[in-house]
């Protein structure tokens, strides 16, 4: 008990505390509003309750020694300690007293909501002790064992009016002492809090299961035990990461999934680890047995005519439709890799884009859930990840946010008591791995794993309290892990204790049979034949396993029903782009009006002023206005478009303005949903401040929507190195591994202004570094077309890939680097771009520079000052897939010019260490006459870029005096390059 009350609460102070509490019964706004809180909080009860502040013994005509009452015998009651005999005379000191010993009693009870779990028995292994806990001791509050058996008044608390010391004590620890362990008083929102309570205390948290839903539940750990069994004994030493000492699981989803479609849930989206992977894949997902041996076979998991790396088993998704009653849910389990937690938001992404598919198309009808009820993600942890993982508290920071809640997630914690050698002790620094939940107030069920009962009772309060109030809840349960971290490796090199424990303990099934025959709710002969039945079930599909092929299955079903897989030469798909004139007025206008009376900041009007001149006159489109265009056709095409990041609302560099702010009231207009009665949502949304979770979670929008344009813009291109989890396990290889397409666009701002190491440079190496197989585009972009056209082909493939756009900083207000109305309308997208502005014949031109982005400007503005007029520039747009031919074609019309390939990134970074090789085959195959590209940029570096602007400037001065003038021999070559030069004859 705090210090504090304690002394409060004795001495002289008790009298007032008393005659406090007896006249906020009779009136609670009688007395200040603190001490109403305070008495409020006691009693504990919802807000409004019609029995809040009504003690049943009010306005009883009892007799008090010593007076009349001054305020009437209705407005205060003579005696709070219980119902006196007719004609009883109590002394004021004893009402008094017995109004202290309700206070203190109710304090008690307060404090085991606040605190029971700390004595819940939740161990299964008998190991954890959180220790004794004096606010739980009746001693501190006052009371002696002389008082157990003496009635006190506690007004219908705990369900009782009044009761002995003893039978309350009694009464609370079998309410929040038992297995299940409640923290939910940290909760500040009283309806919620309330409600808990209410579901905790109305039922003293006891279970009651009809004999089918405990046959059910034995049921689920039979599957879970003997799944588990079977494969040990079939294929010995291979890793699984099995689910032994946590088979409560299964029993658990299944009361989510079966309660959550009585409450109107209809999809589910699970994420998880690998632990307990498999077992939930045959037994709540339903995937074949004789996949998953065929798979311990070594046979790939994806169909012969889909090709792909494919990936482990216990790294593998899948999707099922289950049926509970009449009521159908349909749930996927999204494929992840072995970095544990970064799922959670790619499940929360996909939750989302299922939330917001609204309309129906073509024979598909896509899920409505305004109110967030229908479709639900389920995410499993592990306890150390859950604690140790960063991205779990990005996850929970998703929660009520504007663009990325969900309705609530149900985050089930598969608490091992470690993380593969890693004792609690050493994984985390609070009482619990589930801590971090109370960052967003979301309740927590702690709950023994062993009690099937209790785990499957906790998995119903959780999906009840998400569908009631729309925000995350928490289910512990405290198991253990039977094997080591993989089934080959020993667990008790490094926690001897415990698996000595484990090693004598039961399994939570023969535990929950046990009971179940104690009971008489089943024969030892029924669970017998329980276990038989599915044990014959695995031995026949284990037979079938040789002559079993997978199929296509879910590969390009559902949403994604009518893709294709991207096959040939990417070069030679032109996909139409363009765009007529009239529709690009018409966007335009809607651009550049805003609303009647709306407070418009000045300088946005110039802007708009501005942008209305260029669709007047068919010139000057700058890259806002020309990516606006973009995102406005592709609405009023039928094509959702969700942009997302730090500040994309306005724009890192305030260039685009996507919503606006009135400078009043600062209502928020976004022109581009005004387009038409029928176009597509757009939305944009500035994030948490966070790239991982936040990449993830817009790349599991991509998964679920593959008709809508899915951009994430980070604020400088190199804020993606905090999401390359994402981007190196899900974006660049989900496609082989799992056969998932995503058309995710990345927007990084890339460029060398001068401004020091920091975010000049979106490291376009380690992109290109990871292309093969198709799987990705990497662009740099020079012209605001060029990104229109970009931006357009993401969605009118029918395929999709995810796309990596070093987007432009100075260029977004270059003078140079503007489209005319023509590129818009009589153009598509282009990979390479030739010389834009010739001198000379062709013949005569003595180099040929390539390059990309915004060096490209400053030679083609030097070229222009020297009056150069036989050097050619060809810009690369595209450099992966690596656009060959288009490059072959653009360099043989120059066949007598020396080749050079200009960069501002170090020689280390950039492009070079990606083109040197691949010019090289080029020019070799069209026998050219200089079979090398030389290299004109910064030497090789540890950092991206200098710190000194004056240092800057003499760097970019002499790279592009380099590309455009030093003769090849003087221009100094990275790496190898200096023999090459010598075996060239240079």
């Amino acid at each position: 008990m705090d210090a504090a009350l304690d002394s409060l609460l004795s001495g002289p102070n008790a009298i007032y505390i008393a005659e406090l509490y007896e006249r906020w019964q009779a009136d609670p706004r009688s007395v200040d509003d603190r001490w109403a809180a305070f008495f409020d909080d006691l009693k504990g009860e919802p807000p409004g309750g019609a029995e809040l502040h009504g003690p049943s013994w009010r306005g009883r005509d009892l007799k008090v020694v010593g007076g009349e009452d001054p305020d009437g015998p209705t407005s205060r009651p003579a005696d709070s300690g219980r119902r006196a005999a007719d004609g009883e005379r109590l002394s004021p000191q004893e009402a008094r007293q017995r109004t202290l010993d309700s206070i203190r009693a109710l304090m008690m009870i307060r404090a085991y909501r606040v605190r029971g779990h700390l004595h819940a028995k939740l161990d299964p292994l008998g190991i954890q002790h959180y220790g004794e806990h004096s606010e739980l001791d009746y001693r501190s509050y006052g009371f002696t064992e002389a008082d157990l058996d003496r009635e006190i008044f506690i007004d219908h608390v705990l369900g009782l009016e009044q009761a002995p010391l003893r039978q309350i004590v009694e009464v609370v620890r079998d309410t929040y002492c038992g297995t299940i362990g409640v923290e939910f008083m940290h909760i500040q929102y009283p309806e919620q809090k309330a409600w808990i309570q209410q579901r905790i205390e109305g039922i003293r948290n006891q279970t009651d299961f009809t004999p089918e839903g405990k046959r059910a539940i034995l049921e689920r750990l039979i599957e879970a035990e003997d799944f588990e069994t079977f494969l040990g004994r079939k294929y010995t030493g291979t890793k699984r990461f099995g689910l032994e000492g946590g088979e409560a699981l299964l029993a658990a989803v299944e009361q989510i999934l079966k309660r959550g479609g009585q409450l109107g849930l209809s999809d589910v989206v699970i994420g998880m680890a690998h632990r307990g992977r498999l077992n939930m894949l045959a037994n709540v997902m339903h995937k074949p047995f004789q996949a998953i041996f065929s798979e311990f076979e070594g046979n790939t998991s994806s169909p012969d005519d889909v090709q792909g790396s494919g990936d482990v088993k216990y790294h593998l998704g899948t999707s099922a439709d289950r049926t509970f009653d009449d009521k159908t849910i349909h749930l996927s389990l999204v494929a992840n890799p072995s970095h544990l937690e970064v799922v959670d938001p790619v499940v929360l992404g996909k939750v989302r884009a299922k939330q917001m598919q609204l309309v129906p198309k073509a024979e598909r009808w896509r899920i409505g859930d305004p109110e967030r009820r229908s479709v639900l993600g389920l995410l499993l942890h592990g306890d150390a990840a859950f604690a140790g993982q960063g991205i779990v508290a990005e996850c929970f920071g998703f929660s009520q946010t504007l663009g990325y809640r969900t309705g609530g997630t149900i985050h089930f914690i598969i608490n091992n008591q470690i993380g593969f050698t890693t004792s609690p002790r050493h994984a985390r620094s609070g009482t619990y791995a589930s801590d971090m939940a109370k960052v967003i107030q979301a309740p927590i069920l702690h709950v023994n794993g062993d009690d099937a009962e209790a785990v499957v009772h906790a998995a119903r309060i959780a999906i009840e309290f998400r569908q009631e109030f729309q925000s995350d809840v928490v289910i512990d349960m405290v198991c253990y892990r039977r094997q080591g971290h993989n089934e080959s490796d020993e667990p008790a090199f490094t926690q001897p204790i415990m698996y000595k424990s484990i090693a004598n303990h039961p399994t939570t099934r023969h535990i929950y049979a046990r009971r179940l025959i104690e009971e008489g709710a089943l024969s030892e002969d029924e669970v017998e034949a329980m276990a038989q039945s599915f044990h014959d079930k695995l031995e026949a599909a284990f037979k079938a396993t040789a002559s079993y092929k997978p199929n296509r299955g879910e590969w390009l079903q559902g949403m994604w029903q009518g893709y294709k897989a991207a096959m040939g030469e990417e070069e030679y798909r032109q996909e139409p782009t363009r765009v007529d004139a009239d529709t690009l007025r018409r966007v335009g206008k809607v651009l550049t009006t805003p609303p009647e009376g709306f407070d418009l900041n000045r300088k946005i009007v110039r802007q708009l002023k501005a942008k209305a001149a260029m669709f007047d006159s068919g010139e000057g489109f700058d890259w806002a206005t020309g990516e606006a265009m973009a995102l406005g056709t592709l609405l009023r095409e039928g094509h959702p478009v969700r942009l997302s990041g730090q500040d994309v609302g306005r724009g890192t560099f305030s260039q685009r303005h996507a919503v606006l702010v009135d400078q009043t009231t600062e209502e928020r207009f976004r022109p581009l949903n005004t387009l038409s009665s029928d176009q597509a949502v757009f939305e944009v949304h500035d994030s948490p401040l966070s790239e991982v979770s936040i990449l993830g979670f817009e790349y599991g929008y991509s998964l679920q929507d593959p008709d809508a344009l899915v951009m994430w813009e980070a604020q400088f291109g190199d804020f993606a190195n905090g999401a390359q989890v994402i981007i190196d396990q899900f974006i660049s290889a989900a496609e082989s591994k799992w056969l998932r397409m995503s058309g995710l666009v990345l927007l990084l701002p890339h460029g060398y202004e001068g401004q020091g190491p920091e975010h000049s440079s979106a490291r376009p190496e380690r992109f290109l570094q990871l292309c093969a197989e198709d799987n990705i585009q990497v662009c740099n972009i020079s012209t605001p077309a060029n990104y229109f056209h970009f931006l357009r082909r993401q969605v009118k493939r029918n395929y999709r890939k995810p796309a990596i756009l070093m987007s432009p900083k100075s260029l977004l207000r270059h003078k140079l680097c503007v489209s005319t109305l023509a590129d818009f309308t009589d153009a598509d997208f282009q990979r390479a771009i030739p010389e834009a502005d010739p001198l000379t014949k062709a013949d005569k031109v003595r180099r040929v520079v390539l390059c990309t982005g915004k060096v490209y400007y400053d030679l083609l503005e030097t070229r222009r000052a020297k009056e150069l007029d036989d050097v050619a520039l060809i810009r690369v747009e595209q450099f992966y897939p690596w656009p060959k031919d288009t490059l072959m074609n653009l360099i043989s019309a120059y066949p007598k010019a020396e080749v050079v390939w200009c960069q501002e990134e170090p020689a280390n970074m950039g492009y070079w260490t990606f083109v040197d090789r691949r010019l090289q085959y080029l020019l070799e195959e069209i026998n050219h006459p200089h079979r090398q590209a030389f290299y004109a940029g910064r030497r090789a570096a540890a950092s991206p870029a200098t710190g000194s602007f004056k240092t800057h400037q003499a760097e970019q001065a002499k790279l592009v005096g380099d590309a455009l003038t030093t003769p090849l021999d003087k221009i100094p070559q990275p790496f190898h390059r200096v023999t090459e030069l010598a075996r060239i004859g240079h």
